[in-house]
């Protein structure tokens, strides 16, 4: 099982909203844990094979947080409560694909949102541009703009934080 296989049944187990899997083939064990309250932990260790030479120790790797909710994610984006922030009343919008971050429709047009602006529910926030499809992001909270995250035109990852709403 490789590193990407083993990426799909993290995001796979996440979106399932299963609170325990565990996954045991001839040379690998995995298991992945979510709770509500609790950030999901990944354990993956490696089994020793038959051809281990002078007891060399099992690899152990552990990688966390993966997702602090085992919910599963909304289409257009994923929205939780950032744990990280020092006020803890703000609202993290995070990208829900890979692709490249943009503020405005075209290059002539206004930003879609500014810091301050006053938001609500289904109110477009940037597109991400992923494989040449521009996908647009939904606020699922109304509030008002606390800080933008990204750089236009900047590359951003799966789940990375975009936006911090404040909804008071």
């Amino acid at each position: 099982m490789d590193l990407k296989e083993i990426q799909n049944l993290i995001k796979f187990v996440a979106k399932s909203g299963a609170s325990e899997v565990k996954l045991e083939m001839e040379d690998v064990k995995i298991t992945i844990k979510t709770g509500s309250e609790e950030k999901e932990t990944t354990i993956i260790q490696q089994m020793p094979s038959m051809g281990q030479v002078n007891g060399i120790p099992n690899q152990n790797i552990i990688a966390q947080p993966l997702a602090s909710h085992a919910q599963p994610e909304t289409p257009a984006s994923k929205v939780e409560t950032s744990p990280e922030n020092i006020d803890s009343k703000y609202i993290t919008i995070k990208s829900p694909i890979i692709g490249t971050f943009y503020r405005k429709p075209s290059p002539d047009k206004e930003n879609f949102v500014n810091i301050g602006d006053t938001i609500k529910e289904g109110d477009v926030l940037c597109v991400i541009e992923a494989m040449k499809l521009f996908n647009e992001i939904e606020s699922e909270y109304s509030g008002s703009i606390v800080k933008i995250l990204v750089e236009d035109s900047s590359p951003v990852e799966f789940d990375q934080p975009l936006f911090l709403i404040d909804p008071s």
